[in-house]
């Protein structure tokens, strides 16, 4: 880790050095320098104006007393084959059901037990090759099966992972190559004994050898979260309202892409970050905090420390950001291809960038679609979101540049 840093804080110095161009008054210009055998790619100016298309929502109307295909139990994941067929992780009734880009229903398969082709968990999907690979934290195996819902097979796992979506989550980052989380080895923090997070390569024929270690937090940045201490042992956190955050995912080639949220600045490192290939930056301003967005975010944690004087807490409350967080999160596609998700005042946005770094376009992100997402083989985002009547539905989007301007 502490090789990585020097190379991490040259890049950034370097790519907000005062001698850097000044961005355009119109259009998008990209820029490619190479410092200290480092790429740095900065996009500067307005960016190309795209789209998401709707392709097809799945999911249920309204209840029914038989239950229909497309009224899902729970869904935890969602994946699109190369074939163009989308399957649904439903957790609940421990079973994946597949749907044809009409919203038709094709088949399902799957079902609860211990055995071949059976479920204790389903958390993620992912493709590998021509291989669904299916994630079960809970009985501890990734299993993989035919586009036909054929099992083919298992690999064997151990220990829980939490992460983003609904559980530990497989992540697709080539046509033939995944990760998983995994547990490694413990460690010591300030709150006490920690596991180790790594990332464990997956392809269609087995586990690639590649294994990740997941990248420390840098040093000095803002805290983002409040531990608390009270009663008999409990304890209680607190997320900090527009804090930053350190995001990161695998991968193509043993690679890891991380970024601090407060700055539109993506970096790509291997060897557990000690080497760092290309810093993908964009020039644009962080919004400030209002008063009242303040106040709304930090009433929960005023009003439950009122109540709780003699708690110990670590920091002690909360700090106010200089503004809000640029990056929200972002995903890497089978196809090189990196998505932001930007959170702004006038509405979300999705960038997408290809895989030298130069910025494709920008669209507005669906409405009241929370940040769980998966991507396709080729510009398709895949959304989760549940309606006023508590049930799941799956969103399919294109994302298309804009023509004619």
């Amino acid at each position: 880790m502490r090789r990585r840093l020097p190379l991490l804080a040259a890049a950034l110095a370097a790519a907000c050095s005062p001698d850097a161009a000044a961005p355009p008054p119109g259009g998008l210009v990209t820029t490619f320098d190479t410092i200290g055998g480092v790429i740095h790619v900065t996009n500067m100016g307005d960016a190309p104006p795209a789209r998401l298309v709707p392709v097809v929502s799945i999911g249920p109307r309204t209840l029914t007393e038989t239950g229909s295909p497309d009224e899902f139990g729970g869904v935890t994941s969602v994946a699109l084959s190369p074939g163009g067929e989308v399957f649904v992780a439903d957790a609940r009734n421990l079973e994946v059901r597949v749907f044809g880009l009409d919203g038709a229903h094709r088949r399902t398969f799957g079902r609860e037990g211990e055995g071949p082709g059976e479920f204790q968990s389903i958390s993620s999907l992912a493709w590998v090759g021509d291989q669904l690979l299916t994630y079960d934290p809970v009985f501890g195996r990734v299993g993989r099966w035919s586009s036909e819902g054929e099992w083919l097979g298992q690999h064997r796992t151990r220990g829980r992972v939490g992460s983003s979506f609904s559980g530990p989550r497989l992540f697709p980052v080539g046509p033939d190559e995944a990760y998983r989380r995994a547990l490694g080895a413990t460690y010591e923090t300030r709150f006490g004994r920690a596991v180790r997070s790594l990332y464990v390569g997956l392809d269609s024929r087995g586990e690639t050898g590649d294994t990740l270690a997941r990248l420390e937090d840098p040093p000095g940045i803002p805290e983002s979260f409040i531990l608390c201490e009270y009663g008999e042992g409990f304890i209680r956190g607190f997320s900090i309202p527009f804090g930053s955050g350190f995001t990161q995912t695998p991968g193509q080639g043993g690679a890891i892409y991380s970024a601090l949220t407060s700055e539109y600045r993506i970096t790509v490192t291997r060897n557990d970050g000690a080497d760092t290939l290309r810093v993908i930056g964009r020039e644009m301003s962080a919004e400030p905090i209002g008063d009242d967005e303040w106040e709304e975010g930090v009433q929960e944690w005023e009003e439950w420390r009122a109540q709780n004087r003699s708690a110990s807490c670590e920091p002690s409350g909360p700090t106010r950001p200089p503004t809000k967080p640029i990056i929200g999160t972002f995903y890497l596609a089978t196809d090189g291809k990196l998505w932001v998700l930007v959170p702004r005042d006038a509405g979300d946005r999705w960038e997408v960038f290809d895989p030298d770094g130069r910025l494709l376009g920008s669209a507005p992100a669906p409405a009241n679609v929370p940040g769980r997402a998966a991507l396709g083989p080729s510009d398709e985002l895949l959304t989760l979101r549940r309606d006023s009547l508590d049930l799941d539905h799956v969103d399919i989007w294109r994302f298309e540049a804009e023509t004619g301007r």
